[in-house]
């Protein structure tokens, strides 16, 4: 006998055997039990009157070899996946990027956090003050949890005073708050504010550089080490644009509250008025910061954010010549990343990427996907090409609880994966009766 009608048939004597075995068990305790010995018949006989066509097919297997199990993917999706993940997505446009005068240069996408297009992203660069990115990073947090508030005032020491480079102008011995601080660390660039903000959030500004380093790891940017709080030169502060588009990113994600002192277009304090050093606060409406940076050595930097019709992009560039140099060029850059690049939601609490089939559950299916809408970034017009490539696991058996990971899904454009995201159960799932759980524990040994 061949070993796949061998297979299929000794599972349907052990059927056999484990419906007469449950009837006779029920007839005998029926009485006990409560259920009655007419519907254990009834149920039994049901069950074995929708297995009578499985059975009969088992008497008949081909003498062929089975097939191999196909991999588990839903019906709609392709069941090749991509080999692997394009750096960016202009790899994919015809659309040349465009000529800027930097060293290192990258744009990405916030909703979809996809990188648009880059130059150099991975070379080391001194960041100067963009520094001041990660500075206001983790006073944000502080605030977010409660450490300090707006309104409290921290003492101005002598080395915050003495801080060397651009400043606020803030006195020696003064109590300054948390508010005006942050404008003199953001507006102004103020190095003697970042320090004195450094040493109010830690209690030393070694303490805080030590904080900003543990939120780099914590972002994963590989290539970035600070040394000070606001952006000195040093040897060893050093970062790359591919990190400081992530942390651009993820402090107007996790800070939006905040992003109201990078449009501030001036700050007056000590009767000192300073204006914001981003030229493109006056020149385009959409763009709300970021930060501007400049030492000798990094030359003119400016990382820039715009918010466009819903969708927002980071611009990083380092290494222009001049300020207008850094302004029009990262003007340029934000332009393309808009006018030649699309970003879609194509999941959502409402529309999951996947409809999985349930076993032993109350209901027979349940959505998968994320709990936070997917978007994707592609080329302008190449929205309806993207393929989605789910793998889960199989059987999804009951009881499931929402959020728990059982599968990816990666959408590819062609033979190019864009992107990889998790697929979670998106409900709960609460185990089926015990007749239910039988009956779909028999069904599967012929699926």
């Amino acid at each position: 006998m061949p070993p796949s009608a061998y297979n299929v048939g000794s599972s349907c004597y052990w059927l056999f055997f484990f419906l007469a075995g449950t009837f006779f068990f029920m007839s005998m305790t029926s009485s006990v039990t409560g259920f009655p010995l007419k519907h254990s018949r009834e149920l039994l006989l049901a069950l074995a009157m929708a297995f009578a066509p499985v059975m009969a097919t088992a008497q008949k297997a081909p003498a062929a070899p089975a097939a191999a199990p196909a991999a588990p993917v839903p019906a709609t999706a392709p069941t090749l996946a991509p080999a692997s993940t394009i750096a960016s997505v202009s790899d994919l446009s015809s659309i040349p990027s465009p000529t800027v005068a930097a060293t290192a240069w990258l744009t990405l996408d916030v909703n979809s956090g996809q990188i648009i297009g880059a130059s150099n992203a991975q070379q080391q660069i001194e960041p100067a003050s963009l520094t001041k990115i990660m500075a206001a990073y983790v006073v944000f947090d502080a605030l977010a949890q409660k450490r300090i508030t707006l309104d409290q005032t921290f003492n101005v020491s002598e080395k915050a005073w003495k801080t060397e480079g651009s400043r606020m102008f803030i006195n020696l011995n003064s109590q300054v708050s948390v508010d005006d601080l942050l404008q003199g660390l953001i507006v102004q660039s103020g190095n003697d504010a970042t320090v004195a903000l450094a040493e109010g959030v830690a209690g030393s500004e070694s303490a805080f550089v030590a904080l900003m380093n543990e939120q780099a790891a914590k972002m994963g940017l590989k290539d970035t080490h600070f040394m000070n709080s606001p952006g000195l030169p040093d040897p060893q502060h050093l970062t790359t644009v591919h990190d400081l588009g992530i942390l651009a990113k993820n402090l107007v994600a996790d800070f939006p509250q905040y992003l109201h002192y990078y449009s501030q277009k001036e700050f007056t304090y000590n009767k000192i008025k300073q204006p914001n050093r981003n030229r493109l606060l006056w020149v385009d409406s959409t763009v709300d910061g970021l930060k501007t940076g400049h030492t000798k050595a990094a030359g003119y930097c400016l990382v820039s954010t715009a918010m466009r019709d819903g969708r927002r992009v980071v611009s990083v560039l380092v290494g222009a010549p001049s300020d207008s140099a850094r302004s029009e060029s990262s003007l340029k850059l934000l332009n393309w990343s808009f006018q030649n690049f699309d970003t879609l939601k194509l999941f959502d609490d409402a529309h999951p990427a996947v409809k999985a089939r349930v076993w032993e559950g109350q209901v027979e299916s349940v959505d998968l996907g994320e709990l936070k809408p997917i978007w994707v970034t592609v080329p302008r017009g190449k929205g309806p090409e993207i393929k989605p490539v789910a793998e889960y696991t199989q059987p999804l058996i009951a009881p499931l609880s929402k959020g728990t990971k059982v599968g990816t899904v990666t959408l590819s454009l062609g033979d190019q994966a864009l992107r990889q995201e998790s697929l979670l159960v998106l409900n709960d799932v609460a185990q089926a009766g015990i007749f239910s759980r039988i009956y779909d524990k028999i069904r599967l040994m012929f699926e």
